[in-house]
């Protein structure tokens, strides 16, 4: 056997690095992990706290802790920081001045270009992007008794492949608890907004995949094909 066709049957036997994931399904706006739990994502503004006043700074403290108050279940706030790409403006740029009658406006806009590009050469540009994480678990509802809250842990996995009616409930009160969360930001001014399932593929993606992200980009869902075993 050449070393080729050993290399080839050695990367066929290999198991698929989704097994090592979390995460079993996203659909329906909600990430759905293997032990049965859903989760859903909000992707939030955020806010200049040190420009504000003293008394702009108390209100937006005190309305944080009201909102913090409210919630009878934990949440999970992520900050992802990620290195700037603006290919895609520069792209456009390049068109824009292509298509200039007027040769002063065509210069200008080369120089604005290679002024932008020298600029993110000279060091690393990052953006961050804040994210609020709603879970339900269906072991958590308070208004269950101690029996079903305890059996549901144990089935929720086959609850949510095997009965869409249960899955749909799950689902309800994700959606309420999301509903929440994102007036509860929007009071203290910032905007929330639900990351629908194309959202959520391409997050998890591009966290998964810091680097294959920039030359392989997702492609939308109606050309994602999904592997089933």
């Amino acid at each position: 056997m050449s070393k080729q066709k050993e290399l080839t049957g050695r990367k066929k036997s290999l198991p698929s690095t989704t097994r090592y994931l979390d995460i079993a399904e996203i659909r329906d706006n909600a990430v759905i992990l293997k032990d049965g739990t859903l989760r859903g994502v909000l992707m939030c503004s955020s806010v200049n706290f040190s420009l504000k006043s003293d008394d702009e700074q108390n209100a937006i403290v005190q309305g944080y802790v009201s909102f913090l108050n409210s919630l009878e279940f934990p949440l999970q706030i992520v900050i992802q920081s990620r290195k700037l790409n603006i290919d895609g403006y520069l792209s456009n740029l390049d068109a824009i001045a292509k298509q200039q009658t007027n040769e002063l406006l065509r210069v200008q806009i080369s120089d604005y270009t290679a002024y932008v590009k020298e600029l993110i050469s000279l060091g690393d540009i990052m953006t961050k992007r804040f994210y609020v994480i709603v879970p339900y678990s269906p072991g958590t509802d308070k208004r269950r008794s101690f029996w079903e809250r305890f059996v549901a842990i144990f089935s929720a996995a086959q609850s949510v492949r095997l009965s869409r009616d249960k899955f749909v409930k799950y689902l309800d009160s994700l959606d309420r608890r999301a509903s929440q969360v994102e007036a509860g930001l929007n009071s203290m001014g910032l905007a929330a907004v639900r990351l629908d399932t194309q959202s959520l593929i391409e997050l998890y993606y591009n966290s998964y995949n810091p680097e294959l992200r920039e030359t392989e980009k997702l492609a939308g869902m109606d050309k994602v094909q999904v592997e089933t075993n």
